[in-house]
């Protein structure tokens, strides 16, 4: 039986990736788990498993191949008994040629390599019985997002496999949801999820340059890739859709910039270099669990109260930007947030980053105080309730005991989804983060 190998989904928002490269030619025999090909998506390379085994019987994609849309078939996979075509009849295709020739039976969609250990705040899902359910890597994934039990379902895929529509389809009957298993605790279904399919609307028109008044041939155009494309889009849609407001703060940090110093002259020996971004990272993930109604997310059931602060902070990489998370920071000392943040920011600028390594969280922060940057307000996030803006800290005229000083203060602006965070809410949340900044000790409680 001849059976297709798609384009995979690796993220719930994943639309489309870049064919990196194959690592299996046409008559190859593969094994399940063995590392065929690398995606790019907008934020990281990542490779892809085989699911069965088979013979490589066509590739449709080329290696090279941009903007290969999720689903779309890459390459096709001759099972056991059947004979491969022979190369010489299928000439590979080119670079942004794509094949849709279908083959009969299950579209697979090929898994990540195995992820890394989940943290404590994101149990996975698995035991003995999951183990034993024969499904597909997507179904897999969009089970555990949307909390369903794969054992109590059919699969419709070959042998019984449950494929992606079994679990869109229970998703779709509350119904026939089942109840969490009593070792998990409940889990609120992603965003992505529960709009899987929106309302169809009328794609903005946008005007030409050469409509705006701007001559053709002034400039050059850079053609958009997957990041600029996936910024452009979420960017617009959190602006457009979530009710914003910025609050402003400005925060002394003297007494901060000492502590922090002091800790690095003690520990420096030790390989410990203390940021003041480390420091705010603590400060935010405890600031939260003291306002815990402030590390929420909006959903259209509820609001979604989190249980750990998962931080996820923005690093600038070649064109663009990305948001790794320190998880459940609030547990962790700052040696340990300056070390996991030291190694995400350098993984995220070769693209080397795991999805569940960057995809999640519960807050949001950016800091352009190393840029110089004052004071500026971020876009919101989403699903995060919050995004906090860190600007420089520079020496300033400040009154003490009714007579001015010089102090070394830093402006902090916190934009606020006002669905979940009001102004009283956001003012309290601002307060608790000064308070641990201007007395660094009490991070230590």
């Amino acid at each position: 039986m001849t059976t297709q190998i798609t384009m995979p989904a690796l993220s719930p928002t994943m639309e489309e990736g870049n064919l990196a490269k194959w690592h299996v030619k046409v008559g190859d025999t593969i094994e399940p788990g063995q590392v065929i090909a690398e995606i790019e998506t907008d934020k990281a390379t990542m490779e892809v498993e085989a699911v069965d085994e088979g013979v490589i019987e066509e590739i449709l994609v080329a290696e090279g191949t941009q903007g290969v849309k999720v689903n779309t078939p890459i390459a096709t996979l001759a099972g056991e008994g059947d004979a491969a075509k022979p190369a010489a009849k299928t000439p590979p295709p080119q670079a942004g040629e794509v094949r849709a020739e279908r083959g009969e039976g299950e579209v697979k969609h090929a898994p990540l390599s195995q992820p890394a250990a989940r943290p404590a705040s994101f149990p996975a899902s698995g035991g003995a019985q999951e183990a034993r359910v024969l499904a597909s890597p997507l179904a897999r994934r969009l089970a555990e997002q949307g909390g369903i039990d794969l054992s109590g379902l059919a699969g419709s895929g070959p042998h019984g496999r449950v494929v992606k529509a079994d679990v869109e389809a229970a998703l779709k009957a509350p119904a026939k949801k089942q109840a969490p298993r009593k070792d998990e605790p409940p889990r609120l279904e992603s965003r992505a999820l529960a709009t899987q399919a929106p309302a169809a609307q009328t794609p903005t028109q946008h005007k030409t340059l050469e409509q705006q008044g701007i001559r053709a041939g002034s400039y050059d155009l850079v053609p958009l890739d997957l990041m600029r494309k996936t910024i452009a889009k979420r960017m617009t849609e959190s602006f457009r859709d979530v009710p914003h407001f910025p609050l402003n703060i400005d925060i002394e940090i003297d007494t901060l910039l000492k502590a922090r110093g002091e800790i690095n002259k003690r520990f420096g020996d030790k390989g410990v270099k203390i940021s003041v971004n480390d420091m705010c990272i603590k400060a935010a993930a405890l600031a939260l669990k003291l306002v815990p109604e402030a590390n929420a997310s909006y959903t259209p059931d509820g609001i979604a109260v989190h249980h750990h602060a998962d931080v996820a902070v923005a690093v600038a990489i070649p064109g663009g930007l990305i948001t790794p998370i320190i998880w459940a920071a609030e547990t962790k000392g700052l040696a340990q947030i300056s070390h996991e943040m030291a190694d995400l920011a350098e993984r995220a600028r070769t693209k080397k980053l795991k999805p569940e390594e960057f995809q999640g969280g519960t807050f949001s922060i950016s800091n352009m105080g190393m840029m110089g940057i004052k004071s500026f307000a971020s876009i919101i996030n989403e699903p995060h309730g919050m995004i906090m803006s860190i600007g420089a800290g520079e020496k300033r005229p400040v009154v003490k005991n009714d007579a001015l000083a010089i102090a070394t203060m830093m402006s902090v602006t916190v934009t606020c989804d006002h669905r979940v965070v009001d102004g009283a809410l956001g003012a309290a949340f601002l307060k608790a983060f000064r308070g641990f900044l201007e007395d660094p000790m009490a991070m230590l409680l």
